[in-house]
Order: C-alpha cells, then sequence, then structure tokens
C-alpha cells in the first residue's frame, strides 16, 4: 500500500505562505534585538493583521534592521511612510513582550 501525502490533496493557502514567510524574516532579521521584537509580533498577531498592515508590516522588513529597531523604540523619528498604526501596535506589543520577559527573568 502507497504512503499517503495529504500535502498533495490540500491546496494551497496564499495568505498562510505570506504570513509563514513573513514569520520566518521577521525571526531571522540578523540583528538580535529586533528579532524579538518582530518574531514574537508575527507569532502573537500575525494572524490577525490585516493584507494592508501585512504590506506595512513587509514594507518594515525591507528597511535596515537598525533604523527599524531604533523607530520601534523611539530612539529615531519613523519615516512618514513607516508612522502607520502598525508601528503603534509594534510599538505596544513590544512594551508589553519586553515587560513581560524582564518579568520572568529575561534581560
Amino acid at each position: 500500500m502507497a504512503e499517503h501525502d495529504a500535502r498533495a490533496e490540500t491546496p494551497s493557502d496564499p495568505r498562510r505562505e505570506r504570513l509563514g514567510r513573513l514569520t520566518f524574516r521577521a525571526w531571522r532579521r540578523g540583528f538580535r534585538e529586533a528579532d524579538l521584537v518582530l518574531g514574537p509580533f508575527m507569532e502573537a498577531e500575525g494572524a490577525a493583521l490585516s493584507d494592508s498592515e501585512l504590506d506595512a508590516f513587509e514594507a518594515l522588513l525591507a528597511e535596515d534592521d537598525h533604523d527599524l529597531y531604533a523607530w520601534i523604540i523611539e530612539s529615531k523619528p519613523t519615516p512618514e511612510p513607516h508612522a502607520t498604526p502598525l508601528m503603534t501596535r509594534l510599538r505596544a506589543f513590544m512594551r508589553t513582550h519586553v515587560s513581560a520577559a524582564v518579568a520572568e527573568g529575561a534581560g
């Protein structure tokens, strides 16, 4: 009896694939501080983001890691194209996420 591969019968889900790609990229920025905000953000919030918010997140991932992190922690002004509700949401997530990690003994 031949093995059955369920994946061959499952139609591709473009949104799920996009979320997977963006989550992978968010965790592998090459700058650990950014990874620790962007990766958990996508894992916790990614599925609830609208397509336009995913577009905005993808645009953020195209930016320099150090600049992006500086915008999130507000040590540098965020350029107008990225000063979006998504950036506000990222900042709020970062504050909550970092606070929770510190309370658990990280850092």
